[in-house]
C-alpha cells in the first residue's frame, strides 16, 4: 500500500513477520527517526542499524533524505527488516530507476515466513505427545 500526499514526501509500508513499519521520506540531511527516537537509540545493535541503512548505502543516498518511521509488532530484528523493506519501497517511489539495484539485493521482497500456528492435540505446531511404554 503506497500513498503520496505531496510531491516531496513519499510514504510506504514495509513488513516482516508480524512487524509493520510505516515509512515517510523527505528530502533532507540524512536523519533517521524511528518511533520518535534516533536510529542509534532505537536499534542498539550495530547489525540492525546496518540493516536499516542498507538501501540508502546501495543507492548512495545516505545524506539525501530525512526518514521518519513508525514501527510496531514483532521483535527488534523483524522490525529492522520491516524498516529496510519500507525504505526500499519509498526510494522506488521517489526514483523508479533505483529498482534494479534494490531488487538485486533482495530489499523489495517481503519475507513471508511467519510462526506456524499451534494445532489441536499437539504441544506446539508440529510437536506431538511423547510416547511412553508404560
Amino acid at each position: 500500500m503506497t500513498t503520496q500526499k505531496n510531491t516531496d514526501t513519499f510514504r510506504t509500508v514495509g513488513r516482516r513477520k508480524t512487524a509493520a513499519a510505516r515509512v515517510r521520506i523527505v528530502q533532507g540531511s540524512g536523519a533517521i527517526i524511528i518511533n520518535n527516537r534516533p536510529l542509534e537509540n532505537y536499534f542498539t545493535v550495530d547489525i540492525w542499524q546496518q540493516r536499516v541503512r542498507m538501501p540508502l548505502q546501495i543507492t548512495g543516498k545516505e545524506k539525501n533524505f530525512d526518514i521518519s518511521v513508525r514501527v510496531a509488532g514483532g521483535g527488534l530484528s523483524a522490525q529492522a527488516t520491516a524498516v529496510r523493506h519500507g525504505i526500499a519501497r519509498a526510494l522506488i517511489n521517489w526514483n523508479p530507476d533505483l529498482r534494479p539495484a534494490l531488487k538485486a539485493e533482495g530489499f523489495l521482497t517481503r519475507d513471508p515466513r511467519a510462526k506456524e500456528r499451534k494445532k489441536p492435540g499437539r504441544y506446539k505446531a508440529r510437536r506431538g505427545h511423547q510416547w511412553r511404554k508404560r
